[in-house]
């Protein structure tokens, strides 16, 4: 950020059947002084999602809820909460998740990026309340990171916990999203985060990371960022396809995208193939493998993955991941001290 760029923020919460955390996701951004706007866009909820952030209000002025009558997923929602908010900083925050008091301001002190993103703890749901506490503090660190760094971050393996690099949460300067014409993709229900960041590294954003951690991801195991559709997959290696077809990208970076576009291709095959076998059975999908034999490799390989992974050592932590106790983090880090 330059020193000419005002530090008002929008935060921006796509909220599906989330009345039971929307409260706290809503308290913890309107607790942050840079936060001049809260836009909660309510996603075809079929609770009470929208009530519950309109009573977490604190009367500033600061908090704008909209509600979709049908769900149009979160790309849809978060690009109409750009288009009805003035600040020229963006940030998101998930309706599971918290900002950690003092988040934006840390951010903040950062100048040369156009997305700038923290540490992200992830934290069991029943340890929410208590998480601050834990926290361990780490100095930020301060780092740019890639089109290649961040593709390759974001390439999952077997018997690791995720922890991808596009999970990150950063505060985006709007100017550049404009000046490059980029909004998230509305046909994708998962990825929208990494597709979103992926075309503006592309477009030369400087993508700014520090180790502070100011950013809360509650892990609940119906979390909806948990699950996805097979047609999820194919869309999202489409998406890669899209950035190389329309992109003039070095060597490198095209590599690093390609091997990204093939891990989630062949994770879309094996999806492809069981959904097949399971709904229409064995035949059906022995007869897809005959006619798409490209795809025999990612399916035979997966379903082997499959049946020996309880014989593989399991990692402690995930790739990119480290931390103590009981708090996760997404970015290695090392603790200065904990906080008194």
């Amino acid at each position: 950020m330059t020193a000419s760029t005002p530090a008002n923020v929008c935060i921006i919460i796509a909220a599906k059947n989330a009345a039971d955390t929307i409260a706290r996701a809503i308290a913890s951004a309107l607790a942050e002084p840079e936060a001049t706007e809260v836009v909660v866009i309510d996603d075809g909820s079929t609770d009470d999602t929208a009530a519950a952030a309109r009573g977490a209000d604190d009367g500033t002025g600061r908090l704008n809820v909209v509600r979709f009558d049908e769900n149009r997923g979160p790309a849809a929602a978060r690009n109409h909460a750009i288009s009805i908010s003035r600040s020229p900083l963006l940030g998101i925050l998930d309706a599971d998740d918290f900002f950690f008091p003092g988040r934006l301001r840390q951010l903040l002190a950062e100048d040369g990026w156009d997305f700038i993103a923290d540490n992200i703890a992830f934290i069991d749901a029943a340890q929410a309340a208590s998480a601050h506490g834990k926290i361990d503090r780490f100095a930020p660190s301060p780092r740019l990171i890639d089109l290649i760094g961040f593709v390759e971050g974001n390439i999952s393996r077997r018997g690791v916990r995720r922890g991808e690099i596009g999970f990150l949460k950063p505060l985006m300067r709007r100017a550049f999203l404009d000046e490059h014409r980029l909004r998230y993709n509305e046909s994708l229900r998962l990825g929208e985060d990494y597709d979103l960041y992926a075309r503006a590294l592309a477009k030369g954003a400087r993508y700014k990371i520090i180790h502070s951690c100011g950013y809360a991801a509650v892990v609940r195991g119906n979390s909806l960022s948990g699950s996805h559709r097979t047609i999820d997959l194919k869309r999202l290696y489409e998406a890669d396809r899209t950035i190389l077809a329309e992109t003039r990208l070095s060597r490198a970076a095209e590599a690093a995208l390609r091997r990204h576009e093939r891990h989630i291709r062949d994770r879309y095959e094996l999806r492809h193939f069981l959904d097949l076998k399971n709904q229409e059975g064995f035949s059906s999908a022995l007869a897809y493998v005959f006619n798409h034999p490209a795809a025999l490799p990612a399916i035979a390989g997966g379903i082997l993955a499959d049946k020996t992974e309880r014989f593989r050592r399991r990692s402690a932590a995930p790739l990119a991941l480290g931390g103590t106790g009981d708090v996760r983090y997404l970015l290695e880090a090392f603790a200065a001290e904990r906080p008194k």
